[in-house]
């Protein structure tokens, strides 16, 4: 179902939502540039924005040029260094803005899996960090770091496999360990 355009903005990305027929609830806020931030914003907004599993997001690219997504708890403590091995890559960096804008459609501060409705030749390798699923509530921004969108766990694995991505599920903090030669303490989905 991705559409031929290009989506830039929350109410265009709202309106794929509702056209592809997933539930979603949409909070509008000042910009939100850090999980500090987001934390800060959510304390005034009540219980039930306080639900389920708050996330940040990493657009990554290796030394070949392979692109990579990370989704994560906005809690879990990730390296960049020690990603590589369990993603069977080598040398991560935080891709660019213009690299950004280019596959994602998004600026920095708004990186999301929703921007994979933009990456319609599926070029990005998503990674999920296999904790965040415990949740069965997830939030993200809809493109822009202006709103925040509550969206099912369920739904937003259809999302993904709609807009052409079949997620990898891994515990990247375990896999880190591992990658480290630390033993797994926690099984990989």
């Amino acid at each position: 179902m991705p559409d031929a355009a290009p989506l830039h903005t929350k109410d265009a990305f709202l309106a794929w939502l509702d056209r592809a027929g997933i539930d979603h609830e949409t909070r509008h806020h000042e910009p939100l540039h850090t999980v500090e931030e987001a934390q800060a914003a959510r304390a005034a907004w009540g219980p039930d924005w306080a639900q389920g599993g708050h996330c940040k997001n990493l657009f990554l690219k290796d030394k070949k040029g392979a692109l990579f997504l990370i989704v994560t708890l906005e809690t879990r403590e990730l390296k960049l260094n020690s990603l590589g091995k369990p993603l069977g890559s080598a040398r991560l960096s935080f891709a660019n803005a213009e690299l950004m804008w280019e596959k994602l459609g998004v600026r920095p501060g708004s990186v999301t899996p929703f921007a994979l409705v933009n990456d319609t030749g599926a070029e990005i390798t998503v990674i999920l960090d296999a904790p965040m699923l415990d949740h069965e509530r997830l939030h993200y921004h809809p493109l822009e770091n202006t709103a925040t969108t509550a969206i099912a766990r369920d739904d937003l694995l259809r999302f993904l496999r709609l807009t052409g991505h079949e997620p990898r599920i891994v515990d990247l903090v375990a896999a880190q360990g591992e990658a480290a030669g630390l033993p797994d303490a926690t099984p990989t989905r």
